[in-house]
């Protein structure tokens, strides 16, 4: 059972002076609901997600090392321009982390990230951008410990990511990734994410996720905030214990191919996310008028074509619609016909599953 201790290095044994990398990491959208956490980011339920491709930040790190180790300095970067509003969640990141990663305080960093989605586009990149940043740091500690494995750099890396954004985890490696402890997914764990362990059949393989953007305003309740919330909920308990019943009935889903159950864990999963916002205290609604009428659409073309199309939702309005993609012509058609019409300035973004973090060359 691999532990927190595990992750604090020993002394380092080669020395660097300065240097940079660049890594890319995806976002990614779970289809068994994580919501509600622990003390230092611990989930209180596992979940499962689908590794995206194309949503993803890329971020270079430059490193240099400074005459004291006298606290953390580092330059922040958007799109190449300074990024102020990003400083204290670089910071209470480097504050969680810095047990694990002594060298922070040695080095001036430059963090320099940009997102391949538009940054205003309702679609969280807490979760690329936190991952991207880990996958970074682990390349530093690797030149200062040329010993490390790769397989304790990627669950490091994850683990890392965490504690900058639960969600961050799941965003390191794999294009099916659980985080959370399950009785059934070997090596699962609270700590980080691991890739799913099953042999994922075919017809999940290129998986496509068209995102609808709803609305791309700023959510009125932070996720923070509304993971806070399930500490006191009436269903919390209930909830928690579905999310293992849907992660073990979607383990078996993905392995036999069986659309029609994928389908109804998916839509049931995101549906449960929103009520246990609608029956926290304080309650709060996050759907748009506009999301309702897509389900709607989306369940009525299901119905009368029999095309395996179903929808999923995070924490905001945006629809995001899983689709093989064996049917993804006609998919599309039923988007740009019939859906458009209801996303924001008919926005939308094509995307599919992807494998995880990359490596500039």
């Amino acid at each position: 059972m691999v532990s927190e201790q595990d992750f604090i290095p020993s002394a380092y044994t080669n020395p660097v002076t300065n240097g940079s990398f660049e890594w890319s990491a995806p976002s990614n959208i779970a289809l068994v609901k994580y919501w509600g956490k622990k003390a230092n980011q611990i989930p209180a339920n596992p979940s499962i997600s689908f590794t995206l491709s194309n949503c993803k930040t890329i971020t270079k790190l430059g490193f240099e090392k400074k005459e004291s180790a006298d606290g953390f300095s580092f330059d922040l970067l958007f799109e190449g321009q300074p990024k102020e509003s990003f400083r204290p969640k670089i910071e209470k990141f480097f504050e969680r982390v810095v047990a694990y990663l002594p060298f922070l305080k040695d080095y001036h960093f430059t963090i320099d990230t940009q997102n391949t989605f538009p940054h205003s586009s309702g679609i969280a990149s807490s979760a690329s951008g936190m991952a991207a940043l880990a996958m970074n740091l682990m390349s530093v500690e690797r030149l200062l410990n040329p010993q490390i494995t790769d397989a304790y750099f990627y669950q490091k890396a994850s683990f890392l990511a965490r504690l900058g954004s639960g969600s961050a985890c799941r965003s390191v490696k794999g294009s099916v990734v659980v985080w959370g402890s399950h009785a059934e997914i070997e090596g699962s764990s609270d700590l980080f994410g691991v890739p799913f362990t099953g042999q994922v059949h075919d017809i999940f393989k290129d998986y496509q996720d068209t995102i609808l953007l709803v609305d791309k305003g700023e959510k009125q309740v932070s996720s923070t905030l509304g993971h806070d919330l399930m500490h006191n909920h009436p269903y919390a308990e209930r909830r928690f214990a579905q999310a293992h019943d849907n992660l073990s009935a979607l383990k078996a889903a993905l392995v036999e191919g069986n659309l029609d159950a994928f389908i109804k864990i998916t839509e049931s999963e995101a549906l449960t996310l929103h009520a246990m916002m609608m029956t926290s205290q304080p309650y709060f609604i996050l759907m748009k008028p506009n999301t309702l009428e897509i389900i709607n659409a989306i369940w009525k073309f299901r119905q009368e074509t029999s095309v395996p199309v179903c929808f999923t939702l995070d924490a905001g309005a945006n629809v995001h619609i899983l689709y093989p993609e064996n049917v993804s012509v006609k998919v599309l058609d039923f988007i740009k016909n019939e859906l458009l019409g209801y996303c924001q300035n008919s926005q939308y973004i094509c995307d599919k599953i992807g494998a995880g973090s990359e490596l500039a060359d």
